[in-house]
């Protein structure tokens, strides 16, 4: 079995990236994105999650986490199992969600076909954890979170997107807690 994208040792870091099937822009709505903010703040305060810097996108999550507590992956099982069924009832039941039947359609696609989902997928399988172990990695990878937004156009500096930790890294305090990286 390969050794490459897992979780080898639970005291290091990891940068962990993960995606909606077939890249579907689900994160566009406050609603959505709130969603996922409440389930990792719910990780952080029951099932031990350490988050050292994180960013959600349109269609995927960045993430530099430790544990304190449960396994990295079984609290990253947890948290896209229950964002999963979360999204899908706030979806399928939101009156103001123009592209309703196609993203539902999509995902209950992409459930049909991986026979480890009964009929409904959001989130895309891996999780692409790399240990971080040294310092420069885990600059790149913090620099590569924060500079996610900025690379897609959505804002001019890193510290006005909302859905990062990148205003904690300027000295402010965002939306979740961060345990800040040592430069």
């Amino acid at each position: 079995m390969s050794r490459k994208y897992k979780f080898l040792d639970q005291s290091k870091l990891y940068f962990v990236s993960f995606a909606t099937v077939y890249w579907i822009d689900v994160f566009t709505r406050e609603l959505y994105k709130q969603i996922l903010i409440d389930s990792l703040k719910y990780c952080q305060q029951k099932k031990g999650l350490e988050i050292f810097a994180w960013c959600i996108m349109t269609n995927h999550v960045h993430l530099i986490i430790g544990t304190e507590g449960n396994k990295m992956e079984d609290i990253l099982r947890d948290f896209k199992s229950f964002t999963s069924r979360e999204l899908k009832e706030v979806i399928k039941n939101n009156i103001q969600e123009s592209r309703k039947e196609w993203m539902v359609w999509m995902m209950e696609r992409a459930g049909k076909l991986n026979n480890q989902n009964a009929n409904w997928q959001l989130w895309q399988q891996h999780n692409k954890p790399i240990e971080l172990f040294t310092y420069s990695v885990i600059k790149q990878k913090l620099d590569y979170i924060h500079n996610n937004p900025v690379e897609a156009g959505f804002v001019t500096n890193a510290i006005d997107w909302n859905y990062s930790s990148a205003i904690d890294y300027a000295g402010e305090k965002g939306l979740l807690d961060v345990k800040l990286l040592d430069e």
